[in-house]
């Protein structure tokens, strides 16, 4: 998210860091392009003629004007402004309320609402430690309640039992009774996905509100529909009264006009981004960090979190341990590697949230696919367990029985182990020399579609 406006801001900034000082034309240049950039990334016109004139206003002030380094002090008060204008701070989940604390969530149709409410149930067993029970009081779409069932089962949350020749208030109250005798911590209730805002359903939706009177109610909106989503979102506040925005499908919006957008129409935050397709892809939303990324200054907080949930630690230390003492690096550890960085969103999601990286994220898309991670995890699975451990031996005949397991060509294997080789030497060089050293060694000699 954010890629296009990132590169624009960043190649705005770098014309006014360089400069002795600021003035009211050189800020008055700036702040045209930030609008721009702004518009171009579908951010709703109100939030933008604040968001510019609040900097404008503190651009300009002695403080500023007067610093070493103004050019600093500019985008300081942008980053600062980028925090205000998304919600200053990450906004959690009020879980205070008597047990079971009841979460409605509501969106139109297709905005990712089934599937949030697996992430959201998921998140709050490991994270929270939450027991869930999750009910779907969606009967005009069947399937969307035997896809709760089979996500919940996915998820390790209670599957509360409803179908289509039910009252939707009744299986709200019916799934409420439930997990009060369960004494489940949380209840998540799914509700009818709407085409567009009309009386009937909406009418629908209050009644429910009233029946479960929830702790939170939360507004699923598809970040790709731009400050569109924004404009949903108000409307649906208008009606109902919503605590939060869970934002979906930000790995496939390169211009991040929702996120901008959404507090400064709705009055209301953002809590969650839905990230990928996966249960496990929900993250918090930080203000603060999310401005960061826009920036192009990376999101160090985020990607420390990531690496300590997702990456295997025993497999880590492992492979240590066997690179320290000479044992080698075979394509069994190469697979492992794989895993873990697919785990963690692939290497374009990796790339936005270190720092200084913002520039080749665009570039690098060009030559990488998070997709080839999975193909390259196929050929290594159509490998014996000796031809994993002993690469060596992988001759033409051998080549080409792979390549028909994986389904792919000679040339694709091929190009796996040129880049096994490459990671192979890269490890040697690590048990001789430390980090340093690996890195000088991978700076300049990454082939393209090389996925580290």
């Amino acid at each position: 998210m954010f890629d296009s406006l990132t590169d624009r801001l960043t190649q705005t900034f770098k014309r006014i860091r360089g400069q002795a000082r600021l003035t009211e034309d050189n800020v008055k240049d700036t702040l045209r392009e930030v609008r721009k950039a702004l518009l171009e990334a579908d951010v709703a016109l109100p939030a933008v003629r604040d968001f510019v004139a609040q900097i404008k206003q503190k651009a300009l002030g002695e403080d500023v004007t007067k610093s070493l380094s103004p050019g600093q002090a500019f985008i300081k008060i942008v980053q600062a402004e980028l925090v205000t204008l998304m919600g200053q701070a990450n906004e959690t989940l009020n879980l205070s309320a008597r047990p079971p604390a009841v979460i409605l969530m509501a969106g139109l149709q297709g905005s990712g609402k089934t599937t949030s409410v697996a992430k959201l149930s998921r998140w709050l067993k490991e994270k929270e430690k939450k027991s869930v029970m999750v009910a779907s009081a969606d009967i005009y779409r069947p399937a969307a309640i035997e896809q709760l069932k089979t996500l919940a089962s996915e998820v390790g949350a209670t599957f509360f039992p409803s179908d289509v020749t039910q009252d939707p208030v009744f299986i709200a109250q019916n799934a409420l009774d439930a997990a009060r005798k369960q004494a489940q911590d949380v209840l998540i209730i799914d509700t009818a996905g709407r085409l567009h805002v009309d009386e009937e359903m909406m009418s629908e939706i209050k009644r429910l509100h009233a029946a479960v009177d929830p702790v939170e109610t939360l507004f699923v909106v598809d970040s790709m529909t731009g400050q569109d989503a924004a404009n949903t979102a108000k409307a649906f506040n208008d009606t109902l009264p919503l605590t939060g925005v869970i934002l979906t499908k930000t790995d496939g919006d390169a211009r991040g006009g929702a996120a901008l957008s959404i507090r400064q129409v709705t009055g209301k935050p953002i809590k969650f981004l839905g990230v990928g397709e996966k249960t496990t892809a929900l993250e918090p939303f930080h203000p603060d960090r999310m401005a960061s990324r826009i920036l192009g200054m990376g999101d160090v907080l985020s990607l420390i979190e990531e690496v300590e949930q997702k990456v295997d630690r025993q497999a880590a230390e492992r492979l240590a341990k066997k690179v320290s003492t000479g044992k080698g690096f075979n394509l069994e550890d190469f697979r492992s590697q794989l895993q873990q960085m697919q785990n963690m969103g692939g290497i374009t999601a990796l790339m936005g949230k270190m720092p200084g990286m913002s520039g080749m994220t665009s570039a690098m898309k060009n030559q990488v696919d998070d997709k080839q991670f999975k193909r390259l995890e196929v050929i290594i699975d159509s490998m014996t367990a000796h031809e994993r451990r002993f690469p060596k031996v992988i001759n033409g005949s051998r080549k080409k029985r792979i390549a028909v397991g994986s389904g792919t060509q000679i040339q694709d294997v091929n190009r796996l182990l040129k880049q096994f080789t490459q990671m192979q030497k890269m490890m040697k060089k690590m048990s001789k020399g430390g980090m340093k050293k690996m890195m000088r060694a991978m700076k300049g000699k990454m082939p393209p579609g090389m996925p580290f």
